[in-house]
């Protein structure tokens, strides 16, 4: 059984494994897909008024110089001027005198012929336009009626039309194998940007296109699963546990998707990719994590995305400076308005990069392009949206913000305002306790925010039966003491299980709710234990009924709630408040909890619980300082005044 169980496990944990690294191949292949399919062998990328951002560009080989959509148009319309439509006369008429329709005289003038082919007796003779009437002018001309007797040949016209067109060459000149197209740095011009858009149109040829293409997205390929293979490394190095949760690898995953799916649509309609707010990824990140994952994610996604842009050397500068303005802006997001703040900071970062940038290249005042201001403005008022995000992120994933701490820390929060109704001495307990797992949790680089938060809530249970908790009996008998020391212990015990379910009808969120769970661990109830031993000299005591259920901590904001809460406690008990005396309980409590095995899941260090020790030494001290007694009048000078 213990065998099918170990086995069990490990096939569990190796298909949570398997299913994480799944994602991110799935999150590769979705990507290749979504990569635009234009130029799939031309990787180079150029604006005409830029400069050419890549090493000097040879020909590798042969190829014509395309000729421009206006030259064609031209050259078409160079063409029609010289050419005449065909019409058949129709015999019957008394006298020779040309008719066409109204409508067909419109056309030929709305086209621009000012001649037309006449078929004859097996002849075909020019005519100018001048010398054909339509039934009106006819009869305004000669003075009589006269029938329409010019018909178009339909067909004859559009043959010849076409092999007119066919004369007509799409290419004007050669680029030969070997001779150098542009080199770095050169600004493209307009006969630049013809040639390499020739080059282009050859490597799409299908008559070179097939192993061009398939190396082609073989490299696009390579080059995702190396960035997001390096992504997975630093997971694996410095934040394993983000690797190990499923959720969290799906988050990372989702964003990453999201902005390379709007980049690849933006190119496809022509867009610019500017617009799109990758500020989204590092503000996402840095809400629920932290900011070197945030940079990172950020990197890894702009690299992925620097493959298909236009420019991708100035896309990935000006990309850096945003994520680096949005982390550093954000440093721990408590209020709304900070998300404006943080808009306005990458709006200036895209500014200024962009704007050095093109002064470094060009050193010209003509290579800005004004209307990448309004791309940048557009895109820092798209990042403000990612306060929607925020909140649907928090209800898929299960994750918590920065932004809802501060709210479920609200005092005036319906369950906190019960709390302290129903249980002002608890609520008291649970305030001084938030105050003292806040200073431990900023001392260790743990989240003082969620500490406190989970501080604040970690004994609503006792909500239940207020008055079987010794600091809601004032002026009370405690009940507990009349009870069996079993009984009343698991009366004391209880107000985790019922701290839970009013936390889950409440709505609170799962990592609030661990704090419930966790803040006493499984240790003893040691009043009640220590009672029933003390009682019960030759019985074997059943620990398990002192026990509280559990689960152990398991993070450090969860571990410093445990000392905090305990410690508070037993302050209370204190007949001295000198430091020495607070010391001391403050070593036995956190040594009593060590010796029971309660923080053996956790992260915390020697250093971590030294210097935890000795914040709660101060703090208890601060809390608890004598006051000067205040001199009274004596009598004579009370009756003077």
């Amino acid at each position: 059984m213990k065998l099918n169980l170990k086995t069990s496990v490990f096939n569990s944990k190796t298909a949570q494994t398997i299913l994480r690294l799944g994602t991110f191949l799935a999150l590769a292949a979705v990507i290749v897909l979504l990569f635009p399919r234009y130029s799939n062998t031309f990787r180079y990328h150029f604006e005409v008024g830029k400069p050419w951002g890549y090493a000097t560009l040879t020909a590798d080989f042969d190829f014509p110089i395309y000729k421009t959509d206006d030259q064609l148009e031209l050259e078409r319309r160079q063409l029609l001027s010289t050419f005449t439509p065909c019409y058949r006369y129709i015999r019957g008429a008394q006298r020779q005198v040309f008719v066409i329709s109204l409508q067909e005289r419109e056309w030929l003038e709305k086209e621009g012929f000012g001649r037309i082919a006449i078929s004859q007796s097996r002849t075909t003779k020019t005519h100018s336009l001048s010398e054909v009437y339509t039934p009106k002018s006819a009869f305004e001309h000669f003075g009589y009626d006269c029938a329409q007797n010019l018909e178009r040949d339909t067909a004859l016209t559009d043959q010849m039309r076409e092999n007119l067109f066919a004369s007509l060459s799409p290419t004007q000149g050669l680029v030969q194998k070997g001779e150098k197209i542009i080199e770095k740095g050169e600004i493209v011009s307009e006969r630049n940007y013809q040639i390499l858009n020739s080059l282009r149109r050859a490597y799409e040829d299908e008559s070179l296109g097939t192993r061009q293409r398939a190396l082609s997205v073989a490299g696009q390929t390579i080059l995702i699963l190396l960035f997001l293979t390096l992504f997975v490394i630093y997971l694996y190095v410095f934040r394993p546990q983000f690797l190990r949760s499923t959720s969290t690898v799906l988050f990372f995953c989702l964003q990453m998707f999201i902005v390379i799916a709007l980049a690849c649509l933006a190119l496809r309609f022509n867009l610019s990719v500017f617009i799109i707010p990758f500020a989204w990824v590092p503000i996402l990140t840095r809400v629920f994590f932290d900011s070197r994952t945030a940079l990172f994610l950020h990197f890894t996604t702009i690299l992925i995305v620097s493959i298909i842009v236009p420019a991708p050397v100035e896309f990935f500068f000006i990309q850096i400076a945003v994520g680096m303005a949005a982390v550093s802006s954000l440093s721990d997001m408590t209020r709304r308005a900070q998300l404006f703040q943080t808009a306005g900071w990458i709006l200036l970062a895209q500014v200024v990069s962009y704007t050095a940038i093109s002064f470094a290249q060009t050193g010209e005042w003509t290579s800005i392009d004004w209307k990448m201001y309004l791309n940048f403005a557009i895109c820092a008022l798209l990042t403000v949206g990612c306060y929607g995000l925020i909140y649907l992120f928090e209800k898929i994933f299960r994750f918590i913000s920065s932004i809802t701490l501060v709210e479920l820390a609200d005092i005036n929060s319906e369950l906190l305002h019960a709390l302290a109704e129903k249980a002002p001495g608890t609520f008291q307990h649970s305030m001084q306790v938030s105050n003292l797992a806040a200073e431990a949790a900023k001392t260790v680089g743990a989240n003082a925010l969620l500490v406190r938060t989970g501080a604040l809530y970690h004994d609503i249970g006792k909500m239940t039966e207020p008055l079987y908790f010794v600091e809601n009996q004032t002026g009370y008998e405690n009940p507990l003491l009349k009870m069996d020391p079993r009984d009343a212990a698991q009366v004391v015990i209880s107000h985790v299980s019922e701290g839970e379910k009013l936390a889950r009808k409440s709505h609170l969120p799962e990592v609030v709710i661990n704090f419930i769970t966790t803040h006493h661990g499984t240790s003893l109830v040691r009043y009640f234990y220590n009672t029933y031993c003390n009682n019960h000299p030759d019985e074997k005591v059943d620990e398990t009924i002192f026990r509280y259920p559990g689960a152990k901590p398991t993070t450090k904001e969860a571990a410093i709630l445990m000392m905090a809460d305990a410690i508070e406690a037993r302050s209370r008990s204190l007949a001295d408040f000198s430091e020495e005396s607070i010391r001391n309980a403050v070593n036995q409590m956190i040594d009593s909890q060590i010796a029971d095995g309660q923080f053996a899941e956790t992260p915390l260090s020697f250093k971590d619980v030294e210097d935890i020790r000795r914040v709660f030494t101060a703090r208890l001290v601060s809390m608890n300082h004598h006051r000067i007694s205040y001199p009274t009048l004596n009598k004579s000078n009370s009756e003077r005044k």
